[in-house]
């Protein structure tokens, strides 16, 4: 199989020449992704808001991909502020319940101080499902 690459439009890949996700064999591979709603570059204020726009973000990016969200099996969480992880607990449960990745989150600042969390996800294809 051969590298294919999946863009949601964001100005952000072309200015930094990177790919919203890399499919590469059974693979996908989805880069980190903040709560900005693509299509308005917009992002709202709170941390749970972003939180549920950056899976949205994730899951058109999977779906493109022709995967979803129960293929993914790692997940990494950036956010600048500890506080705000608790909130977005039932967030997280709520997209990857189902899956339950292997998953790690750090503290670590952000490409814009009005970035409050950003979710990086890895998926693996599932042979069984594709058939289907």
């Amino acid at each position: 199989m051969t590298r294919r690459h999946i863009s949601s439009g964001s100005a952000f890949e072309e200015e930094l020449g990177y790919s919203r996700a890399v499919v590469d064999g059974d693979f996908i591979f989805v880069s980190g992704t903040t709560g900005y709603d693509y299509a308005s570059m917009t992002i709202a204020p709170d941390v749970v808001a972003q939180c549920e726009q950056a899976f949205r973000n994730i899951a058109a990016a999977l779906q493109q991909a022709g995967a979803g969200m129960d293929d993914v099996v790692r997940a990494t969480f950036i956010l600048p502020n500890r506080a705000d992880w608790p909130p977005c607990r039932p967030v997280v449960k709520k997209w990857l319940g189902g899956a339950r990745p292997a998953a790690t989150m750090l503290v670590a600042g952000l490409q814009s101080p009005d970035m409050l969390i950003e979710v990086e996800v890895t998926a693996r294809f599932h042979p069984i499902r594709q058939e289907s």
